[in-house]
């Protein structure tokens, strides 16, 4: 073995005890107890590293594992610091009345309960596509969204669902989202030089995307009305004034600069600066509410949505952190040749089945991080593909597309869940009316990955958009053994 893995005492299974441990702790957490405390649950998965660090047989490792692997690494690193940022743009939209206004509006056109649940779900899928970002999305959409459906009789379960789905399907089909770049960089041709071009990938993609969001929309609009009446709610509701939907400026300057720059950390800031300004020559809100020190203490909201995303930011480290450790113990990489090298990868459709399989798993296992399990099984799904001469575009879109079904909104080990809980607790502080939101709900009311798997298994099993690479790299329809890639090795 290689002098660099990470090894266990007890064998290469208890490289699997943090993360053993953490999901222990989660459905402890979220199922048995209803606690919903994500510094806590960040501790636990501390608590399980260190508890993991007792099998190792080099300590030092371990630890430089979790550190340089996870913690560390540039992945980590890039998403603690979006939420730390766009935290200070979320808790500006909520202070900004702009919920309100929103609700004010639909009010007027009429959407209510499910339509406006459909409604939620269509934008939301709009920005997240322009933008190419599933989590900026989360950050700007639910202070719009979220509040005023409730108001409007959105169930809240549904509504959030809505949300979530809606910033997953516009990552899945934007061409500068970073899946993107990662499905299509990973799969290579055989019959000329590069990689699967990115508006070839988009392009066959699409049909998936859009046949699993039809059937959500249904789902959406059928399930996504409450019947429960919030008194607060209403009264909120009949208090309502378009006032807040000035706030919607700086919604639009972000967006605008997202898709001109391609660059989140250019977009943030603008919808921050814009904001304030906007903000403050309207009267929506004062200075002092923008940041102020007083009594000892910092106000604003500035300062408060940089501190409610320190929870957070926490928690996707310590998830990192034990990434880490089964990246240096080869986990994956086990995994990878396992899936590889099964009787199933043999045929046509079990070599679809093995990607979809392990592109699954491993986004399981890097916390629904769908970027980074698509770079870590990407070249698995690659050798695989090649093997059976699967086009470059369609094994993009297996891993790209399977990488944000079920996996990705696993209810203990999902990023996207996480961070959906902690912005509904934000917002509860500023709106009485919203209720806890379990995690376990959102899944089961995922109704766009959960759709999407089930289109994307009926390709599978059906062939349909199924493409192999011909002469000169071009897609064909027709497979023949002699097509077949037999010479690559794990």
């Amino acid at each position: 073995m290689d002098n660099t893995t990470l090894e266990f005492r007890g064998g290469k299974s208890m490289a699997f005890i943090p993360i053993a441990l953490f999901l222990v702790f989660c459905i402890l957490f979220f199922t048995v107890f209803k606690v919903f405390d994500m510094t806590g649950l960040a501790m636990c998965a501390f608590l399980s590293i260190i508890i993991g660090g007792a099998f190792s047989k080099d300590y030092k490792k371990y630890w430089n594992a979790v550190i340089l692997k996870g913690i560390g690494s540039p992945m980590a690193i890039t998403i603690a610091t979006v939420l730390l940022v766009i935290g200070m743009f979320s808790k500006l939209m909520a202070k900004s009345g702009v919920a309100e206004g929103f609700a004010w509006l639909a009010n007027m056109l009429g959407l209510h309960g499910g339509a406006f649940t459909l409604f939620t779900f269509i934008s939301v899928c709009i920005i997240s596509a322009s933008t190419g970002t599933s989590i900026g999305t989360l950050f700007t959409a639910f202070p719009v969204f979220f509040a005023s459906g409730i108001l409007l009789g959105a169930d809240p379960v549904v509504l959030a669902s809505a949300i979530l789905s809606g910033a997953i399907f516009g990552d899945n089909i934007a061409p500068i989202s970073d899946t993107t770049v990662a499905s299509a960089s990973t799969q290579a041709y055989t019959r000329k030089e590069g990689t699967a071009e990115i508006a070839g990938v988009v392009t066959t993609r699409f049909k998936f995307a859009l046949a699993g969001s039809i059937l959500a929309c249904i789902f959406f609009y059928v399930f996504g009305s409450s019947n429960k009446v919030i008194a607060t709610g209403v009264a909120t509701l009949g208090n309502a004034t378009p006032k807040g939907l000035i706030m919607l400026i700086p919604v639009v300057a972000l967006l605008i600069v997202a898709v001109k720059t391609r660059d989140i950390f250019k977009a943030i800031p603008v919808g921050i600066a814009v904001g304030i300004v906007v903000g403050l020559i309207s009267g929506v809100f004062t200075w002092t509410d923008v940041f102020s020190l007083k009594d000892g203490a910092v106000k604003g909201f500035l300062f408060e949505g940089f501190n409610n995303m320190v929870s957070t930011v926490l928690f996707v480290l310590s998830l990192f952190g034990i990434m880490g450790i089964l990246i240096a113990s080869s986990t994956m990489d086990r995994i990878a040749s396992y899936i590889c090298k099964s009787r199933m990868a043999k045929s046509v459709q079990g070599a679809e089945l093995a990607i979809a399989g392990g592109t699954i798993i491993a986004t399981a296992l890097v916390g629904g991080v769908t970027s980074a399990s698509i770079l870590t099984f990407g070249p698995v799904a690659d050798e695989i593909g090649k093997r059976k001469n699967l086009h470059p575009f369609r094994r993009a879109v297996l891993v790209d597309c399977f990488s944000m079904t079920i996996a990705a909104v696993i209810p203990f080990l999902s990023a996207f869940i996480f961070i959906v809980t902690s912005i509904i607790g934000s917002l509860r502080t500023e709106y009485s009316f919203i209720p806890e939101i379990n995690p376990v709900s959102l899944f089961l009311t995922s109704f766009y990955p959960l759709c999407l798997f089930v289109v994307l298994i009926f390709s599978v099993l059906t062939g349909w958009g199924r493409k192999f690479e011909g002469p000169g790299g071009n897609p064909v329809t027709e497979y023949t053994e002699d097509m077949a890639i037999n010479t690559v090795k794990v």
